[in-house]
């Protein structure tokens, strides 16, 4: 099932407020830059670079999966390991609201999601 319109509004406010602190300077966004889109139940988040044999040709990375489980009313946040498959992020698989799974993107002690 969808996020509803609330809390499609409660995701792009909590990503606003993510994003305004983490994406590259504007200087820099051509050759990196960071984003995010809403996926069913889930927020991923990617970074956008151009493409190395390409590079007029925009390639998208992704740096971290955060899914909302409604029935237990929690989300469970993902990293994507070199293997390309979202794996559980150990430290903290599941917390209570997006806005703490955005904390641990940002503190990312591990070097998950942004190495």
């Amino acid at each position: 099932m969808a996020f509803t319109e609330t809390e499609v509004s409660q995701v792009h406010s909590a990503m606003e407020d993510f994003m305004k602190q983490h994406r590259p300077p504007e200087h820099i966004r051509d050759k990196l830059d960071l984003s995010w889109r809403i996926s069913e139940q889930s927020v991923d988040i990617f970074e956008i670079r151009p493409q190395y044999l390409k590079p007029d040709e925009k390639m998208e990375t992704e740096v971290t999966r955060i899914t909302y489980i409604r029935k237990q009313d929690h989300w469970k946040l993902y990293w994507m390991m070199s293997d390309l498959k979202w794996h559980g992020y150990e430290p903290k698989p599941i917390v209570p609201t997006l806005s703490e799974a955005l904390i641990e993107v940002k503190n990312d002690p591990h070097g998950c999601f942004f190495g």
